[in-house]
């Protein structure tokens, strides 16, 4: 359907979970969620910063007037359970477009399977909250985004230190890669050669963010390491360096590269759509053009196809 498209929950949680100085949910343009359940289920709890759309008398839905759906960068629709663009039933399909009609600027997203799905996997994202000051969103907690669904996600320093983190996450292994060891994490460092111990939580790699530093030797036994925590058990694995957007998002990359047989264009392309602000310093991206061609036995990404700095 012209100016609707369905994403999954995780591509939502992602784009809610934006960061660069501030939240990304703290700039007025940046997000309009809307909400076509009924009052009663908004009332008992909806997703955060959803807005209620209300009907008219005669059944149709009324745009809120202060929601200047010309200016926003995403707008997003979600009803019960809308799992298909072309359902001529669904609230969601029929709301999101009479907003495309009205002027949005980019595609209205429909959440796929609603709140239902969204807050099965998400379920510390579900509030009763309707109103939000500018300083609560400015101080609003942000997780880190989600790479590989319910397994592999990317965030920085504070954010592996969050309880929250790592108890609504299901985190059970952590991959540093920092200038310095972390005092928290003490005592949970891999063993070399103590294959007979159990799968460590903690793999650190000491290394800075410079364009001199040589992060490709870390690639395969970060891979290694984040394949020995298998998905099968429901938790996942965190990668964090200081500010979240260069050395953790070098070696997610590599883990893509190796993992999906992704070339490097492909696996920047698809974490540029879980972190908008990911900035890997120019080094790191020619160490992973070489694992490119160790994976693959040639260069397949021209470095001009990497978006330029």
């Amino acid at each position: 359907m012209e100016g609707v498209e369905l994403i999954d929950p995780t591509d939502f949680f992602n784009i809610l979970n934006q960061e660069m100085t501030y939240p990304m949910l703290s700039d007025p343009c940046y997000l309009l969620l809307f909400d076509v359940r009924s009052l009663s289920q908004y009332m008992e709890d909806h997703i955060l910063t959803a807005k209620l759309v209300s009907k008219n008398e005669f059944g149709e839905f009324q745009i809120p007037i202060d929601s200047e759906v010309e200016t926003k960068c995403n707008i997003v629709v979600y009803d019960e359970t809308t799992s298909d663009v072309l359902n001529p039933n669904s609230p969601a399909i029929a709301f999101a477009s009479i907003l495309w009609d009205n002027g949005s600027k980019n595609p209205v997203k429909v959440i796929k399977g609603g709140f239902q799905d969204f807050s099965a996997l998400y379920p510390f994202l579900r509030t009763q909250e309707m109103l939000y000051t500018p300083q609560e969103l400015d101080n609003m907690f942000i997780y880190p985004v989600e790479v590989l669904p319910r397994f592999l996600y990317v965030g920085n320093h504070r954010q592996s230190q969050a309880g929250r983190v790592n108890k609504d996450l299901k985190i059970k292994a952590h991959v540093n890669v920092s200038k310095s060891r972390d005092a928290a994490f003490e005592g949970r460092l891999e063993v070399p050669g103590k294959e007979d111990k159990p799968v460590p939580p903690l793999l650190e790699i000491l290394i800075d963010d410079k364009k001199d530093e040589d992060l490709m030797p870390h690639f395969q036994n970060a891979c290694n390491f984040i394949d020995s925590h298998s998905a099968k058990d429901g938790k996942s694995v965190l990668v964090f360096s200081d500010l979240g957007i260069s050395r953790s998002i070098t070696v997610a990359m590599a883990y893509l590269m190796h993992r999906k047989k992704l070339s490097l264009k492909q696996a920047w392309q698809y974490m540029k759509k879980c972190k908008r602000n990911m900035c890997p310093n120019r080094s790191f991206v020619q160490q992973l053009s070489l694992w490119e061609e160790q994976l693959f036995g040639k260069k397949i990404s021209d470095l001009n196809d990497v978006e330029p700095y």
